[in-house]
Order: C-alpha cells, then structure tokens, then sequence
C-alpha cells in the first residue's frame, strides 16, 4: 500500500530515527568490547547486559505506554490511541525476545543454566506471552470497535504487571542482583560501565520511538480509507 500523504512524513521520521538507533547500537556495542573494562567476576560474558538491560527497558517503557494508552482509549475512545497502543505492543515484544534471548546467554556462564524459574525471569516471560495473546487478539477479532475494547482491557492488565517485574528483585528470593541504576541511591558502577549503559538506554529508547513512529504511520495509512478513483 502507498502510504497516504499525511502518514508519509510519521513514516519518514520514524525510519529515519530508527536508522539513527540502529547507528547508535553499533557505538555501543564497539564501546562495549573495548571502552568498558572487563568485570571481574563474570568476565566477557558480562558484556551482554548493554544490550539485555537496555532492551528490558525498552520492552517495559513500550509496555508501559501500551497500557496507558489504553486508559486514555477508554475514556477518549480514540481510534488513533488503539492504533499507537498496538505499534507499541509490537515493538514491545521485539525488545523483550532480545531480552528473553540475551538473558540465557549471559546466565549460562554465569548460574550454569540456561533457564531457570526465578521470580523476574518468569514475571518476565509471562508479559512476553500476555503481549503474544494481546496481538493474537487483534488478529483474531476483526470488528474495529470491539478490537480495541478488548485490547485495551488486556493492556491494562500487562500495564499493572510491570512495576512487579521491577520490583521483584525486592519481593522475592531471586539471581537477579538489585538494580544498579534505577535504585534510591547513586548508581553502583564503574564510570566506564555506567556511561556505556546509560548510552545504550538512550539508544534504544530513540530505537524504540523510531519504530513505533514507523508503524504507527503505518497503522494510520492501513485505517484509512482509500481515494475514490477519479471519475
């Protein structure tokens, strides 16, 4: 489909921030290998978690805003909120399989396993299989109104969710160390690790608003109507 004249430019603005992320990625990755020092205890395979905390921030944010767009779909009953909750959605479970998949790589070296059920790992999985279901939804039902309805509802429950996720570190018995940054107190890393992990943040949040800015402009030229042929 052409995209029509006033989603072209969504479009264009969102690939154009997402070519600047995917740029972005590959500095961090190079900072990564050879500006962060190797930690002590983990060694390389420490490296991993400038790309799994990232996306974990990523997939929670995307989620996040899901959710919250779907309070205001509710009350405003906006088709244009539904549309965005979805672009999020999609971009949201993107960045929790690199999570879910960069997560085993680095616990195996480091807890011997490849899996295990610990409380944020299955918090964590059981968001990634809710948004499975949330866009198995929207494929299943068809009529616009109720779509969105049903959507919503479940995106609010997601929403409700995520501060557990955050907070599981607390709550429960878990091999996940307390965070390291999001925390009450400064941040407790080396400079070189903490520079190189708030760069990655920042990158994957402009890749997260590229891409949904893109598909969003997407959505928007897929609901609209076509043109009358000219007679």
């Amino acid at each position: 489909m052409t995209p029509l004249p006033a989603a072209a430019p969504i479009i264009r603005y969102g690939r154009l921030l997402t070519v600047l992320g995917l740029l972005g990625m590959a500095v961090v990755y190079l900072l990564a290998l050879r500006y962060t020092p190797v930690e002590a205890r983990q060694g390389m395979a420490q490296k991993i978690f400038y790309v799994h905390a990232p996306a974990a921030w990523g997939a929670l944010i995307a989620f996040v805003l899901v959710g919250v767009a779907s309070i205001l779909y509710l009350w405003l009953h906006d088709p244009r909120l539904d549309l965005f909750a979805e672009a999020s959605a999609e971009v949201g479970l993107a960045f929790s399989a690199v999570m879910l998949t960069t997560g085993p790589i680095w616990g195996k070296p480091i807890w011997g396993t490849w899996w295990t059920w610990d409380a944020r790992l299955t918090l964590t999985l059981f968001l990634f299989l809710l948004f499975l279901g949330y866009l198995t939804l929207r494929a299943a039902v068809r009529e616009p109104v109720e779509r969105a309805r049903f959507s919503a509802v479940l995106g609010i429950m997601a929403l409700v969710l995520v501060p557990f996720i955050h907070l599981s570190v607390y709550l429960f018995r878990t091999l996940h160390p307390q965070p390291v940054v999001l925390k009450p107190s400064a941040p407790s890393l080396p400079p070189e690790m903490l520079q190189t992990l708030l760069l990655s943040m920042a990158v994957f949040t402009v890749l997260y608003i590229g891409l949904v800015t893109a598909r969003y402009g997407i959505a928007l030229a897929e609901e609209a109507p076509e043109p009358a042929d000219a007679a």
